[in-house]
């Protein structure tokens, strides 16, 4: 289990996916942003869905994705209804 995987909401599956898009740090997952991290990963996983959206959100943030907030999460529903 590498630096990313100790983050809320970050498994084995997204760190190595976070990985393959050369986000190795939660530097730069901070740096990189939920949406342009969200954006590498559905370049090499077209199931990537809201939910990992979220999940990398919460990892910057750090907090479990659940407590995102309502405003919050209608922004990056927004994106991610725009990138579909």
């Amino acid at each position: 289990m590498g630096e990313l995987a100790k983050l809320p909401n970050i498994g084995k599956a997204v760190e190595e996916q976070l990985n393959e898009v050369g986000i190795n740090t939660a530097e730069q997952l901070r740096e990189t942003g939920s949406r342009q991290a969200w954006l590498k990963i559905r370049a090499i996983d077209k199931s990537a869905c809201i939910n990992r959206l979220y999940a990398l959100e919460g990892a910057i943030q750090g907090i479990r994705w659940h407590y995102l907030s309502d405003e919050i999460k209608a922004e990056l529903k927004g994106f991610y209804s725009s990138k579909k």
